[in-house]
């Protein structure tokens, strides 16, 4: 963990600093950006800012191509060019191309969280957006996403007192400790520099476990606190039982906890057996340079490699499947 400066050495203070006053660095995440054709376009994103490994960005943009050829192509020659793309995607660790005059790149920005030494992570403030409907029965994620496809990546843009000191005090923010391999603490620094501007993307929230005098992360991040609770109620009342086939009595235990949670409206913390969960702040920021956002670097592991994700689709739009198709399948569910 790491106290935010500012360029000038002082302390920020961002909202409760002496509660929350270091930063918690949760890993690297990867999306997809891209940048127009007209002469003042901006790079915006259009897919979330989540994934862990740049590959699985890279299968998302390969996703996203694919459709674009299936549903919005208007002739056969921008959808050869879009197959052309998905191709690409399909052999190559590519972090850039054009097509049809945009330029799609993988993006890379870092996941963090604020925190204290006694206190922990900083669970939601209380004016962070809610649903309107704060109800139980949908599943996580169906109803809301993350607001990050349309975002605009501009460094320029305004931002209130607060995001604005938060934003100085992590400028200059890299890699630091032993425990961090040399390599990534050296790209870590070198990005400061090759992409000096810090762009804060949208808030998130997520659940975080007590591991003995630390915190671990145990779910992707969420639009709103409201969907890290049906994380957490999901959870204990189905998922958790099932999955580590837990006995009778800590099964009934982790039930009874979930209707608790359910009949207290915003809790943000429950323990049980044992275990302690809380809903966590999760902020996320990206860099940028005079060349746009900042790709993927060369020690961010990779955790698979390039496949076809889709069946096969012709320039005229129609899908052609194959004896191959089912082993796709396969390596997929086995993702």
């Amino acid at each position: 963990m790491s106290r935010p400066r500012r360029n000038d050495g002082r302390h920020v203070h961002p909202y409760h600093s002496d509660r929350y006053p270091y930063v918690w660095p949760r890993g690297a995440v990867f999306g997809v950006a891209a940048l127009g054709p007209e002469p003042d376009a901006q790079w915006q994103l259009v897919e979330e800012v989540t994934e862990r490994a740049p590959q699985d960005a890279r299968d998302n943009l390969n996703s996203l191509l694919w459709f674009k050829a299936k549903d919005e192509a208007e002739t056969p020659a921008e959808r050869r060019e879009l197959l052309a793309a998905v191709g690409i995607l399909e052999r190559e660790r590519i972090d850039e191309l054009t097509v049809l005059g945009i330029r799609y790149r993988i993006v890379r920005g870092d996941e963090y969280a604020r925190c204290g030494q006694e206190s922990g992570p900083e669970p939601p403030r209380p004016t962070d957006h809610e649903p309107t409907d704060c109800s139980w029965e949908c599943a996580p994620g169906h109803d809301t996403a993350l607001p990050d496809p349309g975002y605009v990546l501009d460094p320029g843009r305004t931002l209130g007192l607060m995001a604005e000191a938060s934003r100085l005090g992590l400028q200059d923010f890299s890699y630091e400790g032993d425990h961090i391999p040399p390599a990534m603490r050296e790209e870590s620094r070198q990005a400061v520099h090759d992409h000096p501007e810090l762009i804060l993307l949208p808030v998130g929230f997520g659940l975080v476990e007590r591991a003995g005098k630390g915190w671990r992360p145990r779910s992707r991040i969420q639009p709103t606190p409201h969907d890290a609770r049906r994380v957490l109620f999901d959870g204990l009342a189905t998922v958790w039982p099932r999955v580590y086939e837990l006995d009778t009595a800590t099964t009934k235990a982790y039930a009874r906890a979930a209707e608790h949670l359910k009949a207290a409206p915003r809790s943000n913390e429950i323990t049980v057996r044992g275990k302690t969960f809380r809903l966590c702040r999760v902020e996320r920021m990206l860099r940028t340079g005079p060349d746009g956002p900042e790709p993927p670097r060369l020690s961010d592991p990779e955790t698979t490699e390039p496949m076809r994700i889709r069946p096969r689709l012709d320039d005229q739009g129609v899908i052609r499947t194959g004896p191959d198709d089912a082993e796709v399948a396969a390596r997929l569910q086995g993702r």
